[in-house]
């Protein structure tokens, strides 16, 4: 029988055959390769039980315009049954400007929420139980000051440290390989990073310090797989920073986290998520002999493929978003945000964030798809593309072992142009027709359907470059040049940082003045060109 291609690929080009049996199994071990949910290599999922004892946590990104906008919405959304919060900041934030930096005119609060200062956070968090949510901020630049300014929110308010939960993205080497929102070269960056895992080991038990982020470099054009190498070989560099650094890995292991893309390659990305669990046990093992199993253990979160959405009939995007969290659950994700379908547009709506949401509670609810660990599991398909993605990550890992390290390779340009050269494929697939996009290259509608988006005005900005004046009117002046002054010393010291930086930043000293302070100790940073 004839079909309709001469070739069938998955969305990392990994050729897909007709039907899959147990040929495509040969040295697969039942024991050593799947095993228990809950058991090594965790395969299956890290918990025995999974979702039949707690459901993932629905956290919506959410995050625009003034601390006061986003904190109506943080407010809404939990009403709405939300059950986790997560920061989206804006442009000047994630490049740690303040918003009256000529820099940032025109972009204050307009892909997410403008904070500049101990102020800001003050109000984005009003009225929010901070030990009773836990909360996610996805910054990495910045990150450790805008971390000081919420410890520092918690401890105006009482709350001890060791009773707040949640988790900051805080990883530079993905800014360097996709997202390009760095602030020092890549060594003093790290040393930051290492900074905060110490002080939550010590100070903030319940406090993921870093998630080490593949959405970024998945929405950059990479493959699964490539998106599945450097996440992982990105964490086994910030692990062995921290080795190095002298804490022990059971210290701080149990506290990494992780953040995955889910794309719209359905079984691909089940299979992702379940190479990511294996793949990371089997290398913490081998490389640091951990002796506490929740170190060899690999907690993610993911987010729907922000790069797959259309702006060409967006209600379309509604479908591909509920495809992609149902691969993420039955992936076993422990956190999950689903895109809105007007995000390509603009930043969500309060109608386009609840049906997002929805999409979440109905398969949680409705689908019955919970009730299971690891459904899949045992798959002939599924099985084989979990080794092929493991195979493949391997095999990125040990040409990253040979370069040096990750930074090594950053600095050649390798990464960028492993990225590079992914998207471009998969952009001449889709002008091709080989990769079809419904509503774009199929089935296209002559007349443009709109629906409703989120506008931010002008005001947004004018408003918190007003407050930002008072601020800078009101605080002592020889307090905060002094906590900055102390700062510099710290760093210049190779201390850790986080003390220095609560004392800066309840100092009113301004993000950017913070960022521009530790600038003159550490310097600035130049990509290398990527032909």
């Amino acid at each position: 029988m004839n079909e309709r291609k001469s070739r069938f690929s998955s969305l990392s080009g990994l050729d897909i055959e007709r039907v899959y049996s147990s040929d495509h199994l040969k040295g697969w071990n039942v024991e050593r390769d799947l095993g228990q949910p809950g058991s090594f290599p965790y395969t299956r999922g890290i918990y025995p039980s999974m979702y039949r004892s707690r459901l993932w946590t629905m956290r919506q990104f959410a995050g625009f315009g003034s601390a006061d906008d986003t904190n109506r919405r943080f407010k809404y959304l939990l009403a709405q049954g939300q059950t986790g919060l997560s920061v989206a900041f804006d442009l000047p934030t994630l490049m740690g400007l303040d918003a009256d930096d000529p820099m940032a005119r025109g972009e204050v609060g307009h892909c997410g929420v403008a904070i500049s200062s101990l102020a800001d956070m003050e109000r984005l968090f009003d009225g929010i139980p901070l030990d009773q949510v836990t909360t996610s901020m996805t910054i990495n630049g910045p990150a450790a000051v805008l971390f000081a300014m919420y410890l520092a929110v918690a401890e105006k308010r009482g709350i001890p440290f060791d009773r707040l939960g949640g988790t900051i993205q805080n990883d530079i080497l993905k800014e360097y390989i996709a997202q390009k929102e760095w602030l020092f070269p890549p060594e003093p960056h790290i040393a930051i990073i290492v900074d905060t895992i110490a002080y939550c080991a010590a100070h903030v038990p319940k406090w993921h310090p870093i998630s080490i982020s593949g959405y970024h470099i998945r929405e950059a054009g990479s493959t699964a797989v490539q998106e599945l190498a450097f996440t992982l070989y990105d964490g086994l560099t910030y692990v062995d920073a921290a080795v190095k650094s002298g804490l022990d890995v059971d210290a701080f292991a149990p506290q990494l986290s992780f953040f995955f893309n889910v794309h719209n390659d359905f079984f691909e990305e089940i299979a992702k998520f379940r190479a990511a669990r294996r793949l990371w046990a089997r290398e913490m093992e081998h490389r640091y002999h951990p002796k506490n199993p929740r170190s060899l253990q690999l907690r993610c979160h993911a987010q729907t493929a922000g790069c797959s959405l259309t702006a060409q009939q967006p209600m379309n995007n509604a479908v591909r978003t509920t495809l992609q969290a149902l691969a993420a659950v039955l992936g076993g994700t422990q956190s999950l945000h689903t895109n809105s379908m007007d995000e390509t547009l603009a930043l969500p709506t309060e109608e386009a964030v609840t049906l997002a949401l929805r999409t979440q509670q109905v398969i949680a609810s409705e689908s019955e798809t919970v009730n299971c660990v690891d459904p899949l599991g045992g798959s002939y398909f599924v099985e084989s593309l979990t080794n092929r993605l493991e195979e493949g990550a391997r095999d990125y890992f040990r040409t990253l072992d040979r370069m040096g390290g990750m930074v090594a390779a950053i600095e050649s340009g390798f990464p960028q142009r492993e990225i590079l050269d992914a998207s471009q494929r998969y952009q001449k697939e889709i002008e091709h027709k080989e990769r079809p996009i419904v509503g774009v290259t199929d089935y296209v509608e002559q007349e443009a359907r709109s629906i409703p988006i989120l506008k931010i005005g002008p005001e947004v900005e004018q408003e918190h470059v007003a407050r930002l004046s008072d601020l800078r009117k009101s605080r002592d002046p020889f307090k905060m040049t002094g906590s900055l002054e102390e700062l510099q010393e710290t760093a210049a010291c190779h201390q850790n940082l986080l003390p220095a930086l609560i004392d800066a930043v309840k100092a009113k000293a301004t993000l950017g003045e913070i960022c521009a302070a530790l600038k003159e100790v550490y310097g600035t940073y130049r990509e290398p060109v990527v032909l």
